[in-house]
């Protein structure tokens, strides 16, 4: 596997809007690089055999039953609330307005 480089270091560090020193660039190219170069290692075993999975082991979803209970009451909920209005909770306003 190819090592990776400077730039595509500062790429993904602009696309997650990090700001990195140079140490830090340098730091992290070593690091990635072990990372694929372990990463590259699976290419060269023969998984024919293997079955794809998204997980080594079985897993259960354990969910409890969905039984109809009473709310909490309104009161109990708003109680602990900085603020409330009309039976809601009162939260200030956004400081940026939502996108569609």
């Amino acid at each position: 596997m190819a090592a990776i480089t400077r730039a595509e270091i500062l790429h993904v560090a602009e696309l997650a809007r990090l700001a990195l020193s140079g140490d830090e660039v340098e730091r992290l190219g070593r690091e990635l690089d072990v990372i694929l170069e372990a990463v590259g290692k699976v290419s060269e075993l023969d998984l024919t055999a293997v079955e794809p999975t998204s997980h080594p082991l079985d897993l259960v979803n354990v969910c409890d039953v969905d039984e109809p209970r009473p709310s909490l009451p309104l009161a109990d909920a708003l109680e602990n609330a900085p603020a409330a209005e009309n039976d809601f909770f009162r939260v200030p306003p956004s400081a940026t307005p939502p996108t569609s």
